[in-house]
Formats: structure tokens, C-alpha cells, sequence
């Protein structure tokens, strides 16, 4: 294509967009995630602003949600218990979310990861953020670790498993949750 391209700036903006199309038509036509930040795309912000079209329906997932951010199972967790917690406005990374969302996320954060422990008899429960690319949106992943699992920055890059809804456990957090929302 950018042989029949005279012009420089045409050449440019075929070269920044010629990988992603080429997925795109590789993939049968469907977009993803890694797609859609190569064209410069929000793909959670798509996601929502398309009916959930990228990750599908969260809501049997969705632990909590407010005004500012949310908080749901991983569709394809690390572990199980594996959570992440999502501003609801658009935010690269950490630097960029404000001081007055960031030390409520957080402490929510710290909140859930008692409860994950708990309610999921983990040993410990990572905090990671990880925002590595040109579009990202900011957003925490808890990650429990059992007492029968290595400690480690291997546990970030565990295989993936299927989401296996365990309806005792999402009761039993939303639950914890309500009593703590009710005594604040």
C-alpha cells in the first residue's frame, strides 16, 4: 500500500495503522484488546461505550461499583479470587488518576484484599497494577497466592484459567462489603 503512496504523511499514518489492520483482518474480522490499543483505542473505555463487545457482560462478576470505580472478577484469573478493581473515567495509569480517586480506590483496595484472603483461605493477595502500552486504563488486580504456591513475581504471569463462578464466596464478599458500608 504505501507504494501507491505519494504523499509522506499518508505513508506515515498507513505505517502507524498497517500492523493493527493486518490483525484485524488476520483475526476473521474482531477486534481485541491488543488491536485496539495498537490503533490508539481505550479498550475497556470501547468495551463500554460499545455494550461489551471486548470482555462481555461482567455483571454475575461485579462485586461492587460506585460513582468512581468498580470492582469484579478477572474473566480469565490467575488464581481464584482473582479480582480487578477499575476507575470508571478514562486514566492512562497512576499518574495520571487524581489524589481524591486514588487514596479511596486504594483503600478499597486494601479492604478487599482482607476480604479475598479470607473468604478464599489465601496466604497473601498481590496488589499489581500493571499499564504497559500506549492506551491503557488504570486499574488494580488482586491476586491471591496459596500457602501450596511458589511467592514470587511468577504468580504475576500464572497461566490463565476459566472463570469458575462460585456463588458462596460471591455472596459471602458482597456481603462482608454491605456490613462495612453499613458502618461507615
Amino acid at each position: 500500500m504505501e507504494n501507491f503512496l505519494s504523499d509522506n504523511y499518508l505513508k506515515e499514518k498507513w505505517n502507524t495503522i498497517k500492523r493493527p489492520i493486518n490483525d484485524l483482518l488476520n483475526n476473521g474480522g474482531t477486534l481485541s484488546p491488543a488491536i485496539l490499543t495498537d490503533l490508539g483505542i481505550c479498550s475497556t473505555c470501547y468495551d463500554r461505550d460499545n455494550n461489551n463487545c471486548i470482555y462481555g457482560d461482567k455483571s454475575d462478576k461485579t462485586l461492587f461499583t460506585n460513582d468512581e470505580f468498580e470492582c469484579f472478577f478477572v474473566g480469565n484469573p490467575r488464581s481464584p479470587g482473582h479480582v480487578a478493581i477499575l476507575s470508571k473515567k478514562h486514566y492512562k495509569d497512576m499518574l495520571e488518576i487524581p489524589d481524591d480517586l486514588c487514596s479511596p480506590i486504594f483503600v478499597f483496595a486494601k479492604i478487599m484484599m482482607q476480604i479475598l484472603k479470607k473468604v478464599y483461605h489465601a496466604e497473601s493477595i498481590y496488589l499489581c497494577t500493571m499499564c504497559d502500552g500506549p492506551m491503557n486504563h488504570f486499574h488494580i488486580q488482586l491476586i491471591p497466592r496459596y500457602s501450596y504456591e511458589k511467592r514470587g513475581s511468577s504468580n504475576f504471569v500464572k497461566p490463565r484459567l476459566n472463570y469458575i463462578e462460585d456463588k458462596e464466596k460471591i455472596q459471602s464478599i458482597k456481603e462482608i462489603l454491605h456490613t462495612i458500608q453499613r458502618s461507615e
